[in-house]
């Protein structure tokens, strides 16, 4: 069973919370696999991941640059897991086939609470990812902007 969390982001932006949960997967030891709904998103992430903090270093690529099997942290907007990633992140309405979804570890969707059509697709991904199994669990912003898991 995959554990598949649901960030609600509200206060912040996905560009400021990304970074920092993606950094905790590579202290994990695991991999990752950023999965977008455009190669634009895919191009400002990648650029992101370079430049959002001078004291840190995530190491990374887009898929496609270089051999995607050896990277800790791929960016796509492809349906594969070239890298063999442990956890999938899912961002910007990107889709995903909850059955093949049981190959992470973890699935993280990440959505813009503030857009009602990322809500409601927010919704439905959360129905199908609980009726094919996987251990949902759904976590909000609070007032301080730390994650909240919440019910």
């Amino acid at each position: 069973m995959t554990e598949t969390l649901f960030y609600h982001l509200e206060r912040r932006a996905l560009e400021d919370v990304l970074p920092g949960l993606v950094e905790r997967t590579l202290e994990r030891g695991w991999r990752a696999l950023i999965r977008c709904e455009s190669a634009e998103r895919a191009e400002a992430l990648d650029t992101l991941l370079w430049t959002y903090d001078d004291a840190s270093f995530l190491p990374h690529a887009q898929a496609g640059d270089g051999d995607s099997a050896r990277q800790p942290v791929l960016i796509t907007v492809e349906d594969d897991n070239p890298n063999a990633a442990d956890v999938l992140f899912l961002v910007g309405g990107a889709a995903q086939d909850w059955g093949a979804a049981a190959a992470f570890t973890r699935v993280v969707t990440m959505f813009d609470g503030r857009d009602a059509s990322m809500l409601a697709a927010a919704r439905t991904a959360w129905k199908d990812a609980r009726s094919a199994g996987h251990d949902v669990t759904y976590w909000k912003e609070s007032a301080t902007g730390k994650f909240e898991k919440q019910g």
